[in-house]
């Protein structure tokens, strides 16, 4: 499938990477349709175009992730107000007003873009419209519409909803291209406050292989050891000092920066970029680990070998250290691919699906930065194991998520423990 692309008012600036990286065809297209559809955006990229095959896609990716992270800023902000809406779906988790809206406000930008390329997301406008959510779900979205965008009706959000359900697309068999959208991964987060994380993730599909991706994360907190203690003292007064945007390109590693310099600055900087790379740990006991929320300590797929810990300082030979600010799967790839953690295991229910969007950004973002990705028995996740849909996967045991050193150790403890099982 031919992507189609639109260019960016930017000028490319050339980093010199002291990392080598898998090289990559940086074919772009130029085709009359490409040249005809010419779209202004507000990104920019920390790596030149000619490296980049989908340059253009993921410049449109940053772009609406950031708005999406405005947008459940803004919510987050009156959520607990008179006007705050909370609400619970049928699985019991919580969902607000920036669940829809940021889906909804990624669809019409994506849809306007690149309208051949499907969407596959987590949400659909049944909820939305059952419980009488549509004004404050347009609401949220219309606040961060392009300016040369016209007015968007009840009806163009709830579409735009739709347009990545289940029901909207059906793949078959063969190699397909398309979006995934997780729009807040790690809800529980959301609502818990500053000290949970949360992310809006994107990733893009082509023929079968994820190529890009990017992660919006609001609430992340930077490491201040960096900074003089005015910046310190500045940064917790408000905002500006945390969130954080984090792009992956196959072939051109990853990057983060500051969501605030790009929410908040006038002008769109073309610097700030920082590569990112996994932690370099060897040892199973002086990693720290990601796991989910639910899982006790004693489920913990290692515990037969290593106690748990959440004091960082109290790790011993025979202990390993749970990070416990993330909620979310997606948070849990954020942490590694930036090198904050080490390992995350996520285990597979009997009665659970695993979806495409609880992993696909995080996927290629932990892949760019030097880590690896497999289920249990060490295969690759099968992106088109659900032939239709493209909305669940089935690895086997689960998912493994490691900086890569430590992957053939833990993969040898997750099957000892099995097979005593």
């Amino acid at each position: 499938m031919n992507l189609l692309h639109y260019a960016s008012p930017f000028p490319t600036v050339r980093f010199i990477h002291t990392h080598h990286h898998r090289s990559r065809s940086t074919t772009t297209s130029t085709s009359p349709l490409s040249r005809a559809r010419l779209f202004t955006v507000r990104a920019s990229l920390p790596f030149p175009i000619q490296e980049a095959k989908y340059y253009r896609e993921l410049e449109a990716a940053v772009d609406v992730v950031e708005r999406a992270c405005h947008l459940c800023v803004d919510v987050k902000s009156s959520l607990f107000s008179s006007d705050g809406r909370i609400v619970e779906k049928n699985d019991q988790t919580p969902v607000t007003v920036a669940d829809f809206g940021v889906q909804a406000l990624v669809s019409l930008e994506l849809g306007k873009l690149f309208p051949s390329i499907p969407l596959v997301a987590e949400e659909d406008s049944a909820f939305v419209r059952s419980n009488n959510l549509e004004d404050p779900v347009v609401k949220a979205v219309t606040r961060q519409a392009s300016a040369e965008d016209k007015p968007w009706t009840h009806d163009d959000v709830l579409k735009a909803i739709d347009r990545g359900g289940k029901e909207a697309f059906t793949f078959g068999t063969k190699p397909a291209t398309y979006w995934v959208l997780d729009p807040i991964d790690g809800t529980r987060g959301f609502l818990k406050g500053s000290e949970a994380l949360y992310v809006v993730g994107l990733a893009l599909v082509v023929e079968g292989e994820i190529v890009l991706g990017v992660i919006g994360c609001p609430n992340w907190q930077y490491d201040s050891s960096n900074e003089s203690t005015t910046e310190v003292q500045e940064n917790r007064k408000n905002f500006a000092g945390s969130g954080i945007i984090m792009i992956a390109h196959i072939g051109c590693g990853v990057w983060t920066k500051r969501l605030s310099d790009m929410l908040y600055a006038t002008t769109k900087m073309i610097n700030g970029w920082t590569r990112c790379f996994v932690d370099g740990c060897c040892l199973i006991h002086e990693a720290r680990f990601c796991a989910p929320d639910s899982q006790s300590s004693d489920s913990f797929p290692l515990s037969t070998t290593f106690s748990t810990t959440t004091i960082t300082d109290s790790a011993g030979n025979k202990q390993i250290l749970l990070l416990p600010t993330c909620c979310g799967s997606l948070c849990k790839y954020l942490m590694v691919a930036s090198g904050r953690a080490a390992v995350y295991i996520h285990q597979a229910k009997v009665q659970t699906s695993i979806k495409i969007w609880d992993h696909a950004v995080g996927i290629i973002c932990v892949l760019e930065a030097g880590g690896k990705v497999t289920d249990w028995k060490g295969r690759q996740v099968d992106l088109a194991a659900d032939k239709d849909g493209r909305r669940i996967i089935y690895p086997s045991g689960g998912i493994l998520v490691t900086n890569g050193n430590l992957h053939d150790q833990i993969l040898d403890k997750i099957s000892s423990v099995s097979s005593n099982v």
